[in-house]
């Protein structure tokens, strides 16, 4: 496994270098040596500093978090399309920032409030979930809870006014609001999701065998589950809160390093669903700034249009962990 992630470190940094060269202004390669060597012009400076390297570290993270979080969710509810945005944990958190945009509270609000909601939804869902434990009982309650916070949202967008078109284009997906500030807020959460997710691992793995085999061996099945919603619900709350809906990748990552690597070894998927995770953000955020440059297909479009597809043929296979 270390090798394979040395390998997709290493590409990632290159599709990276690659992203921050990409933009309507004329920045290449040679800027990006010359901003180390202390010799570019300050408004190159300023664009790669400030717009496009924290945007590309953004998309990363973002990544990382969704990914990881759709690995975790799959295995605690032992569904494959249970995907925090399908099952409607995103839309919960989503409903909270736009209230904390709506009250004019600062940005750390926003990702506070998502958090609040996405958490009391996870467990509404799982106690549902739990006393019927089939497909179309999951998405059923995602797309009815999915809606109806919908409905919320759309109001609370409606009451804002004139600065709605900001809330809007934010809900589709949105990247170009990237900032160090946020991804200082954004670095925490990540190493508390990883850290935890990761230590969970042997839980997990052993948990996919069912509940009863899993408390058998001693595992404290419904605490652990909860914990782990808890910890889910934080990745997507920030997640959505700097970065709007982007849906898909929790779900896209952890099926696709399932088939490829034949294992549902939960200690090999966090660590590389992360980093794919990231990648495929990254890639995915190129393609939406250079398909109709300079026009900028929002990124939540980009993985919706890979997403969706591979969504259908999960659920008309019905594949299983």
């Amino acid at each position: 496994m270390t090798s394979k992630l040395f390998v997709l470190s290493l590409f990632t940094i290159i599709v990276a270098t690659i992203l921050v060269c990409i933009g309507s202004a004329d920045v290449g390669l040679k800027d990006i040596f010359a901003l180390f060597n202390g010799d570019l012009c300050q408004t190159k400076k300023v664009i790669l500093l400030e717009i496009r390297i924290p945007r590309v570290i953004m998309a990363f993270l973002i990544g990382m978090l969704l990914a990881s979080s759709g690995v975790v969710t799959q295995s605690v509810f032992l569904n494959p399309l249970a995907d925090p945005y399908i099952i409607g944990i995103a839309s919960a958190a989503t409903f909270g920032a736009v209230v904390a945009y709506f009250l004019k509270l600062p940005d750390i609000y926003y990702a506070i409030f998502a958090f609040i909601c996405s958490a009391v939804l996870s467990f509404v869902i799982f106690n549902l979930y739990k006393k019927a434990k089939s497909l179309a009982t999951l998405l059923i309650i995602g797309i009815a809870f999915s809606s109806f916070l919908g409905a919320f949202t759309s109001f609370a967008t409606y009451l804002i006014g004139e600065e709605s078109f900001k809330i809007v284009a934010w809900m589709m997906g949105y990247l170009g609001s990237a900032s160090w500030s946020k991804i200082y807020m954004i670095i925490v959460p990540l190493i508390i999701t990883f850290i935890y997710f990761y230590s969970k691992r042997y839980e997990l793995n052993v948990m996919l065998s069912g509940d009863e085999e899993a408390k058998s061996l001693g595992v404290n099945v419904e605490k652990v589950k909860k914990r782990l919603l808890i910890i889910s619900a934080l990745a997507v709350s920030f997640s959505v809160a700097f970065a709007g809906m982007i849906g898909f990748v929790g779900l896209i990552i952890p099926h696709t390093l399932r088939m490829l690597l034949r294992s549902s070894n939960n200690a090999v998927l966090i660590p590389m669903s992360g980093v794919v995770g990231g990648l495929f953000l990254l890639i995915c955020d190129g393609v939406g700034k250079s398909i109709l440059a300079p026009t900028e297909i929002p990124i939540g479009v980009v993985t919706a249009f890979f997403g969706a597809p591979f969504f259908l043929y999960l659920a008309l296979k019905g594949r299983r962990l």
